[in-house]
């Protein structure tokens, strides 16, 4: 019995990284059910939403075991990288080559790989919104400006989620911050145009992840997840039209 228990907490600890990295629901839940199936575990049940997994094994017995575990999601990232690596983890784990308790260490060892350092992506987020600034047809300084802008506004996102993890109030200040700066720069004389600045500032924090995971889900049936994703996804950009909305009405006032 102790052996299913490892089992268990190994598929739910792998759906766990794969969901709060960035992964579809069904992704997990199909990692989930092939950890349990390639160790001899025939009935599994895996159900998966944004904010909680529950993944249940059953020996099909009349007087046999049930076990049922579950783990709430309290915090996502994106990191596209542990996800890659979690679903090849589900495809070549086999508990004959592999002990429980190196599959378990090789998972620990996913989970806590470090991501980028914060000033190359940083240095990343400003060469995005400058990019975006450029094509939508902002002027050399107006790219330059956005170049500045999107790097603070990347470390704020950066600093304020390590205090606090409310996406919300996060994306809302930090479309705030890139807004009034952005004004600033025209009115210092520094850039010629608010609007180009602006969109690409905005674009780095839109939630494209979260619009493409909601797709897929629905696409594959969990019509749960993928109305949670559509409602984040609103949710936050309701978030960034109000945080500039609010700037641009205090300047307009003005």
């Amino acid at each position: 019995m102790e052996s299913k228990k490892k089992i268990l907490n190994i598929a739910l600890y792998a759906g766990e990284i794969m969901l709060k990295n960035g992964g579809e629901t069904y992704r997990a839940e199909d990692v989930m059910s092939r950890i349990c199936q390639v160790c001899g575990i025939e009935k599994v049940v895996s159900f998966v939403t944004p904010t909680g997994m529950f993944l249940s094994i059953d020996d099909g017995m009349e007087d046999g075991y049930t076990y049922t575990f579950q783990k709430e999601i309290n915090f996502r990232e994106i990191n596209l990288t542990k996800v890659s690596e979690i679903n090849d983890f589900s495809r070549s784990f086999n508990p004959e080559m592999m002990t429980l308790d190196d599959a378990m260490a090789k998972l620990k060892e996913i989970d806590n790989k470090k991501s980028y350092a914060v000033p190359l992506k940083t240095a990343f987020a400003g060469i995005s919104t400058a990019a975006f600034t450029a094509a939508n047809g902002g002027r050399p300084n107006d790219a330059v400006c956005a170049f500045v802008i999107g790097m603070i506004m990347f470390l704020f996102v950066e600093i304020y989620g390590r205090i606090e993890k409310n996406d919300f109030i996060r994306t809302l200040i930090a479309s705030a911050i890139g807004a009034f700066l952005a004004i600033m720069s025209v009115v210092l004389g520094i850039c010629s145009d608010t609007q180009y600045i602006l969109i690409g500032a905005i674009y780095i924090l839109l939630p494209g992840i979260a619009i493409t995971n909601a797709i897929r889900d629905s696409l594959s049936g969990d019509l749960l997840a993928g109305l949670v994703r559509v409602f984040e996804a609103l949710v936050i950009s309701g978030s960034i039209a109000i945080g500039v909305g609010i700037v641009l009405k205090i300047f307009g006032m003005f």
